[in-house]
């Protein structure tokens, strides 16, 4: 299976990665996980202006990457590292909201 990472890393709009309010995270039904989709936002905002995904082999590799590189403390990167290894169920987009919905099984 998948993990968030892998889908950040494979994914683009526009032959662009991914942008924090492209992405969401919901249940199998659909319904957002408000806590989830703001974790992932930040670590899109914030830590993603350092890397290039496609150039991480593995989320281990951009938290290595992120400690070395940036001020970020380690209770934000432990964060960081369980929102990436999250298994990925499955995508949904849902063009007529402009997003991709990432499927996780909380």
């Amino acid at each position: 299976m998948q993990t968030i990472f892998d889908v950040l890393k494979h994914i683009s709009v526009n032959h662009q990665e991914v942008e924090s309010p492209q992405v969401v995270i919901t249940d199998r039904a659909g319904k957002p996980n408000g806590l989830l989709t703001d974790l992932l936002h930040d670590l899109i905002n914030n830590a993603l202006l350092f890397v290039t995904l496609k150039e991480l082999a593995s989320a281990a590799e951009l938290i290595e990457h992120l400690r070395t590189h940036t001020p970020l403390p380690a209770d934000v990167l432990a964060e960081y590292s369980k929102i990436l290894t999250e298994n990925c169920e499955g995508l949904n987009f849902a063009p007529q909201k402009g997003q991709i919905e990432l499927i996780v099984a909380r």
